[in-house]
């Protein structure tokens, strides 16, 4: 099943994000060329509206924390930032000292980053990346649970936002982000929403799981909300 099927099936805002961490660029997919970013969360907001494109080290300079998460290095004048940023943050009451370690990273040294929209890309993802409501979260984190990516309590990911990729691929399970204040600004987040991540490899059965999920969740609504009438019409509760 595409992806185009679950923006419609759940009345997604944008397109679920495929992310890929590589050596190589991806065969058939061009560089980054919409100019220089805040973040590299920024990308999740271009492959949401449909783009494919990959980025190196140098796209992601303007968030050293970011760039670190991702496992990039910085480029040449930038070797600084991450301490300064993290010195900012710590010192502002933002994180405490003792996080800073704790924060997940991508392993492997990765030279690029790869986005597009899921199921219309021509590299394999690590994670897939979904803007949601509550209400669609639901439903996907029950897909997820059906597809056995997913443990019935997921992990929430908080500051910083784009750690829930490293988090859902060193778990190999889908993982939630409420996205910090600088993913929320740079993504263009909603306040109703978050984020929802998935392992790559498990989004098709997620996506399978899809339909009989919200089946199952049609026929519980109606029987929840005939239930609700008849104990408000009975009087007696």
């Amino acid at each position: 099943m595409p992806a185009p099927d679950v923006l419609d099936s759940l009345a997604l805002g944008g397109r679920p994000v495929a992310v890929a961490f590589l050596g190589e660029p991806p065969a058939g997919v061009s560089p980054w060329d919409g100019g220089e970013v805040a973040a590299g969360c920024a990308f999740w907001r271009h492959a949401r509206e449909g783009r494919t494109f990959y980025t190196g080290s140098a796209d992601h300079r303007h968030c050293a924390v970011g760039a670190h998460v991702h496992g990039l290095g910085l480029p040449e004048g930038h070797e600084g930032d991450l301490g300064a940023s993290v010195e900012l943050m710590v010192g502002s009451g933002y994180v405490g000292a003792e996080e800073v370690p704790a924060i997940p990273t991508v392993a492997g040294a990765p030279r690029y980053v790869a986005y597009g929209p899921a199921g219309d890309v021509p590299f394999e993802p690590d994670v897939v990346v979904v803007a949601t409501t509550p209400a669609q979260a639901m439903l996907l984190h029950e897909a997820a649970l059906r597809a056995g990516v997913s443990p019935m309590t997921a992990p929430v990911a908080g500051r910083p936002g784009c750690a829930v990729l490293p988090l859902t691929m060193q778990s190999g399970a889908a993982a939630i982000s409420l996205g910090c204040a600088g993913n929320r600004r740079t993504t263009g987040l909603d306040d109703s929403e978050l984020y929802q991540a998935i392992p790559g490899s498990s989004w098709p059965a997620v996506v399978e799981a899809l339909a009989a999920v919200q089946a199952a969740n049609a026929t519980m609504d109606a029987y929840y909300e005939e239930r609700a009438q008849r104990v408000a019409g009975d009087g007696s509760q």
